[in-house]
């Protein structure tokens, strides 16, 4: 998967880096779920309150990413709309030995199927448009929209909304075994720092926890920090780079979330300007009003793509999952401590 960009592409200016601890924050979620099988939970009817709120209109996402997170494996491509998550067409497996990358063919696999979707929808729409008889196929795929309370009308211009994505149930595994080196010292950070206590999950997305991770952005480390917004930030002159010692990162994730709270006024457009930016955020409020919801649904920033508008509902996913392993990895997860001993956690 790809890593998202920490801090996104606007960098917050040097102005009142103070911490800010407002009073919503101190309120300690109580939202957890504590469902026994994943199977028996139906997702659409919890809604969270307090410092992370998930609207009703964000379920779809949130789902989608659960899926890609812990149910897809690193061998299953979703072919999906790219603004509809709940729209998925197929989920294929990749033929082959798949490892973390995948192969010339094994990528061209993808293409072709990404490729039939388009082909196959762009034939809808004109059928649609025309009048013309439809097949069986086409029937499948209206009933998909119809089953999600979508009118067909949002079947024009779908095939250039076709996406695929690849499932990172193993890397998102990896991830939960190595929170385990950093957990108490994340809380503890943010704790002190008057922030939410779960954003010790945030490097789910961010990194899966990979100390050495880089993007194609430029940022780097498990909390994904650009030089210019480490500069900000993460303070100091040291001849190596901060980015990557998590701990220093991150403070500087707290510093910065901290900040961001400041300026936007709510956890959800917060959360997505690690990825956007303050200053993107900070306009799409200005052009859609203070409505998160609204934001994802109605924003059209240049550079407010795919990863913007669902980062937020990655977030949501990560935590929902990490907080609750069990329901998605029956297995069990062999944490790893801030010592060399690892402690396994079964679940029956």
């Amino acid at each position: 998967m790809l890593l998202l960009n920490a801090c996104g592409s606007s960098s917050p200016k040097k102005d009142n880096l103070s911490l800010v601890k407002p009073d919503v924050i101190a309120q300690r979620p109580q939202q957890r779920s504590q469902f026994t099988e994943h199977n028996s939970v139906d997702h659409s009817k919890v809604v969270y309150s307090g410092v992370f709120p998930k609207p009703m209109a964000l379920e779809p996402a949130v789902d989608f990413w659960r899926k890609t997170y812990a149910i897809w494996p690193r061998s299953q491509v979703a072919v999906h709309d790219d603004r509809y998550l709940d729209i998925v067409y197929e989920v294929v497996t990749v033929p082959g030995n798949v490892g973390e990358g995948l192969t010339i063919e094994q990528k061209e696999f993808v293409s072709q199927r990404r490729e039939y979707w388009k082909s196959q929808l762009a034939g809808l729409e004109a059928k649609l448009r025309y009048g013309a008889e439809l097949n069986a196929h086409d029937r499948h795929v209206i009933n998909k929209y119809e089953s999600t309370g979508k009118p067909l009308s949002f079947i024009n211009g779908a095939s250039d909304r076709v996406r695929t994505q690849r499932g990172t149930r193993e890397r998102f595994k990896r991830g939960l075994e190595i929170s385990g080196r950093y957990d108490r010292q994340f809380r503890k950070i943010f704790r002190e720092a008057g922030l939410p206590e779960d954003f010790a999950y945030l490097p789910h997305v961010e990194s899966s926890f990979q100390v050495a991770a880089k993007s194609s952005a430029g940022a780097v480390g498990l909390w994904q920090f650009t030089k210019s917004a480490a500069k900000t930030f993460i303070p100091g002159h040291d001849s190596v780079d901060r980015r990557m010692d998590p701990i220093v990162s991150a403070n500087g994730a707290a510093r910065y979330l901290s900040h961001a709270y400041g300026k936007l006024g709510n956890w959800p457009t917060a959360v997505t300007s690690y990825n956007h930016g303050i200053g993107g955020m900070k306009r799409a409020q200005n052009q859609i009003g203070p409505d998160f919801t609204r934001i994802v649904e109605q924003y059209d920033g240049p550079a407010f793509g795919f990863a913007s508008r669902n980062y937020y509902a990655q977030f949501l996913a990560a935590r929902e999952i990490a907080s609750n392993p069990q329901q998605y990895y029956s297995e069990g997860i062999l944490y790893e401590t801030p010592g060399d001993n690892s402690q396994l956690l079964a679940y029956k």
